[in-house]
């Protein structure tokens, strides 16, 4: 009698309905992870869209449609509330103040905090790690604690009530940040590049802003961005270091708090809402702008 070697159909059968039964393969989870994130991220996108959305179009009804169906679309899209904001709220002018001291407060912090990276993550010498710690823990200093003492120093200076005062303020808010995260990604960089130019003849301040400087340009531009959307929606500052007599210096945060304060006052619901959009769209279009810069700075120190 011949006996065969083949297995039969029962027992070919078996290991595939183990497989339905009781075990799924480890594609069908990432598949299901992927959905669930991107069911969350919809979900996220929604929570920051509608606000912002519902904002605009409330910028275009009166008073009566704002307090009535908040879904409802405007009758009339007049720019007359805008008209208001930037004229009479003066959102103009404090928009111009915000722009002044966001520039100069930007500039100087990645002057100095690029600067003051690069040399604690290129060079060795005593007290490195001490100083670095010393830059990391502004981090974790609420800003809340530091609002009395700088008050008092500024004022000391002579330099309360002025934009350079905040300038000033909104660097050494910034630098921590700016070292911690500019440090990580100056350590990524080659070593054999900095070498080549020493070599060729190039200073230290040289090598670095035409050498190494350029090659953290992703890293730059990305903390960059950070520190511009931070110091343009800062509002505890501006409000402790430009006081109300000194009205024409106020920044964008301040003249919207003062529009919200006077809007139950005047009713003017429709301009307190344009003053928002104002100051909303311009950083959402540097940050459209900039995004791809900003994902490949974030990613590129990881990858390298």
């Amino acid at each position: 009698m011949k006996t065969s070697n083949r297995p039969d159909a029962s027992a070919r059968s078996r290991p595939s309905q183990s497989r339905r039964r009781g075990h799924r393969s480890p594609k069908s989870d990432v598949k299901v992870f992927s959905n669930l994130s991107h069911v969350a991220l919809a979900v996220w996108a929604l929570l920051v869209i509608l606000p912002i959305l519902w904002t605009f179009l409330a910028s275009f009804k009166t008073n009566t449609e704002i307090f009535g169906d908040p879904l409802a679309l405007p009758e009339n899209y007049g720019w007359d509330a805008w008209g208001r904001a930037w004229e009479k709220a003066r959102i103009g002018e404090y928009m111009l103040n915000s722009i002044i001291v966001v520039f100069f407060g930007t500039a100087g912090t990645m002057l100095l905090g690029s600067m003051a990276a690069y040399v604690l993550a290129r060079y060795r010498f005593p007290g490195n790690r001490l100083i670095y710690l010393m830059f990391v823990s502004g981090l974790t200093f609420p800003i809340f604690l530091a609002l009395v003492p700088l008050f008092l120093i500024v004022n000391n200076l002579g330099l309360l009530g002025t934009h350079t005062g905040l300038v000033l303020v909104y660097i050494a808010y910034s630098l921590p940040f700016t070292v911690f995260f500019l440090a990580a990604f100056f350590k990524t960089l080659p070593t054999s590049v900095a070498e080549a130019a020493m070599m060729d003849g190039c200073s230290h301040t040289r090598t670095f802003f035409q050498i190494m400087l350029p090659m953290a340009k992703p890293g730059m531009i990305s903390i960059t961005i950070f520190n511009v959307l931070g110091q343009w929606n800062q509002y505890l500052l501006p409000i402790v270091l430009l006081p109300g007599n000194v009205q024409d210096k106020w920044v964008l945060t301040q003249g919207i708090a003062n529009i919200s304060t006077n809007a139950g006052y005047e009713a003017d619901w429709p301009g307190l809402f344009a003053a928002l959009s104002m100051a909303i769209i311009p950083m959402i279009v540097v940050y459209v702008i900039f995004q791809r810069q900003i994902q490949s700075g974030l990613t590129s120190g990881a990858i390298k």
